[in-house]
């Protein structure tokens, strides 16, 4: 049939003998690939290549090598080697041709020792209801002089993104990190064992009072991986969403004014700000539970709108934003299985 549809092909082209055969024209070309019937014509083989007029000769390059890999020049980078035999009235090469020579030899690599770090553990935190997992930082606000700031501590929850607590202080202390976190946890009636505080490797994050204190609470503690900038995402934007608000001065000129700037903030946040992360919610609807309820109002109210144009809608039934059902910090990679 191969046979018969290559001959074919030669009188009336592959498509119509496949089509009269019915033969897939990929078995035609598969045929033919593996005999090789249309070869790639052969590449003309590439005439020599000229030598540069103002190449070095072998001789002059082993006297150039000869230099470099001397006892005297053996630690000196080209460049030094150059300057130093100018300023003897001698010249063997460029300090480019000295480079070149010298890769070629591979006796050129980056002297200076790289820091080579081991794989740590990468934290996977899940929560599927408020309360389950917190995220904490500590970043700095601008005082009325340059060189002077205030110190922003914040606990968030990761799931509703609901700031749970929140201080503004002179100092960055781990005492009063421990102070903010207990007053919060006693505020949101934590139960033993039932939360876990992410935090990144900060002195005040990983010092002795707060250690201390979450094995109290029976709190467990998580930390970033060193030199790893995206394992805490949530204070981080968070964060962005304070500096980044209409209106937030470039300095504040005390620390009252940081503390009523702040309060402004978190009660519009946590109160009005509509969450692009918790389906356009806002962090407290998600945290007390009412989220369900103001979902159910917007299905309402899009039905209303669809039943008065539908022709706007293209006759489909709009949706609101899903609520959200986890929050991942680092969420495990799923290997794909073989097919």
């Amino acid at each position: 049939m191969i046979s018969a549809a290559n001959t074919l092909a030669e009188q009336v082209g592959v498509a119509a003998a496949c089509r009269a055969l019915r033969l897939p024209r990929s078995a035609l070309y598969r045929e033919r690939a593996a005999r090789n019937v249309c070869p790639l014509p052969v590449a003309a083989t590439a005439a020599p290549r000229r030598r540069p007029p103002l190449a070095l000769s072998a001789l002059e390059r082993r006297v150039v090598l000869d230099v470099l890999n001397s006892p005297r020049f053996a630690n000196c980078a080209p460049a030094a080697i150059h300057a130093q035999l100018l300023d003897e009235g001698r010249y063997v090469a460029s300090v480019r041709t000295m480079y070149r020579l010298l890769q070629g030899c591979a006796a050129v690599r980056e002297r200076r020792d790289q820091l080579r770090h081991p794989e740590y553990t990468k934290p996977e935190l899940l929560a599927v209801v408020p309360n389950q997992v917190w995220s904490w930082d500590i970043t700095k606000l601008k005082g009325p002089v340059r060189g002077t700031c205030f110190h922003l501590y914040v606990i968030l929850d990761i799931f509703s993104r609901y700031v749970v607590g929140w201080m503004v202080a002179e100092h960055e202390t781990a005492e009063l990190a421990e102070q903010l976190i207990a007053d919060t946890a006693a505020k949101e009636g934590i139960a033993p064992g039932a939360l876990t505080l992410h935090a990144d490797r900060g002195s005040s994050m990983r010092s002795k009072p707060v250690a201390t204190l979450l094995s109290d609470l029976g709190i467990a503690k998580s930390h970033s991986r060193p030199y790893v900038s995206d394992d805490n995402p949530y204070s981080e934007a968070q964060f962005k969403t304070l500096k980044y608000q209409p209106g937030f001065p470039a300095r504040f000129g005390s620390l009252a004014d940081a503390r009523a700037h702040c309060a402004q903030f978190f009660t519009w946040y946590n109160q009005q700000h509509r969450h692009s992360g918790i389906g356009m919610m806002t962090p407290e609807s998600v945290h007390t539970g009412r989220a369900a309820e103001v979902r159910k109002q917007r299905q309402a109210t899009l039905a209303g709108a669809f039943q008065r144009t539908p022709n706007r809608f293209k006759h489909r039934m709009p949706q609101p934003q899903k609520l959200p059902t986890a929050a991942w910090i680092n969420p495990p990679i799923m290997e794909k299985n073989a097919a």
